[in-house]
């Protein structure tokens, strides 16, 4: 898996950030190095010069007196030993340590080396100077060494805090970033959101608001090519529902011209069948075209109007126009509506909606059956009910009864639309559609939960 954006940022940070420390530790280490080795070499060339004055030419020959100055430069808290020796012309030794090593080679000026003595690492000086006695000229050969901790405490001292600094800036860079890049994404972060919560009708421009120069001719890009999905998907609609009204007017003129014939054409036994054939058909293409051309309308709508509608004078106005297909059927219809059910909705698609759902449960409850439509306030929400003691639905048809064009039964007539509109205006209003068990032994009860009425302005 591809490491997220924010982790791949922070890496291009973080990576030349630990090289830079890791460069300047190292050159700042040799830097310390040349300093503390600098200051070593320049006090025992100064201790070495110091020891060397003292040398003088006596009646007994060459004497030397080290005085207290020239190893009291050398004193500090580390416990470093000090060495010295003076050596008159090649080989006489007049004073100090003779294990101590010479240079190699001539020694006419200062010359700085690394010895060993008594199994420790020193470092070492020699300096030469010339005796006049009795008009003979005598070399002198001053050496001088010290053992090395005072000068690894002066390298850890120069060193050591800047890598400490440098590694406190490198944490601390590493839990600031990851901050600011949190807060630097939280608009990106928003445009995810936005468009991962936007149901498959909200086909609007992206908000843009909060976001860097850089990824706004992203969102532009984004936002042309929603446009022109906004502009096919309106075309499909608009197509459907011109669609569906065109053919509304023809198959209601053809459906009259079928009804005058069967009308003109009784006792020819094979017309009227035929004729009556014909009607039933064209009965069903009407409702299939009202089906269409509801279900278009449902879902071309950009926004539900919201406008205060009450849920029981909605179910009054659609039992009124189904009354008489329900005496048709012998079907106790009824109502039980508590006052104050108000909605925040389009009047005609809940219309439509109350329709399909009372229409679906005459159609398919037997005759001398019944069916309840029940209204009332839950909480924040308005609960609609359709109730009937009908044949019910299988576990596999609840699966799939809101599928478009699905019928769970072929016993009656029907387009298989009526609850694909339902849910669809459910969903366009903010509300759910369920279903449950209705009155016994079998039936169906079909629940809508929409948002009740909150106060705000009307549109």
């Amino acid at each position: 898996m591809r490491m997220s954006l924010r982790a791949r940022l922070l890496l291009w940070l973080l990576v030349p950030l630990v090289l830079f420390v890791l460069v300047t530790s190292i050159a700042s280490y040799h830097s310390a190095c040349r300093i503390a080795d600098m200051t070593e070499d320049a006090a025992l060339l100064a201790s070495a010069r110091t020891i060397g004055e003292v040398v003088v030419w006596s009646d007994s020959g060459p004497t030397v007196t080290i005085l207290p100055a020239a190893l009291e430069i050398f004193e500090s808290p580390h416990r470093d030993r000090v060495y010295y020796k003076v050596v008159l012309g090649r080989d006489r030794l007049i004073g100090g340590t003779p294990r101590l090593a010479m240079p190699p080679g001539n020694v006419s000026q200062p010359v700085h080396y690394d010895a060993v003595i008594d199994g420790a690492k020193v470092r070492a000086v020699a300096y030469s100077r010339f005796l006049y006695a009795d008009g003979k000229v005598v070399p002198v050969t001053v050496v001088v060494a010290k053992t090395r901790n005072s000068r690894q405490a002066i390298r850890d001292q120069l060193w050591l805090p800047q890598l400490i600094r440098e590694c406190l800036m490198l944490a601390l860079v590493a839990a600031l970033v990851p901050l600011g890049l949190a807060a630097e994404l939280r608009p990106l972060m928003r445009l995810k959101n936005d468009v991962a919560g936007r149901t498959p009708l909200q086909i609007g421009p992206m908000r843009a608001e909060g976001l860097p120069r850089e990824l706004r001719p992203i969102v532009d890009a984004i936002d042309q090519c929603i446009a022109q999905i906004r502009l096919h998907t309106q075309t499909q609609r608009d197509f459907v529902a011109g669609a569906a009204h065109q053919l509304s007017t023809p198959l209601t003129l053809l459906d009259t011209q079928i009804q005058c014939a069967c009308l003109n054409c009784r006792g020819e036994s094979a017309c009227e069948t035929a004729l009556q054939g014909a009607r039933r058909s064209m009965r069903k293409m009407k409702a299939m075209t009202r089906q269409l051309l509801m279900l278009a309308q449902a879902e071309s709508a950009p926004e539900p109007l919201r406008k205060m509608t009450d849920m029981a004078e909605v179910v009054e106005s659609v039992l009124e126009e189904l009354v008489v297909a329900a005496q048709r059927r012998d079907i106790d219809l009824g109502a039980e509506c508590e006052t104050g059910a108000m909605v925040a909705g389009n009047p005609a698609l809940l219309c439509a909606l109350v329709s399909n759902l009372v229409d679906n449960a005459i159609r398919y409850t037997q005759p001398g059956g019944r069916v309840t439509v029940i209204v009332r306030r839950s909480r924040e929400e308005i609960l609609l009910q359709v109730i009937d003691n009908g044949p019910g639905l299988s576990a596999d048809a609840r699966a799939h009864v809101f599928e478009r064009f699905y019928r769970a039964s072929a016993a009656a007539e029907g387009t298989g639309l009526g609850l694909s509109i339902v849910r669809e205006i459910a969903l366009r209003h903010g509300g759910t559609v369920t279903l449950g068990a209705g009155y016994e032994p079998a039936g169906l009860s079909v629940s809508v939960r929409l948002p009740a009425w909150s106060g705000g302005d009307a549109r």
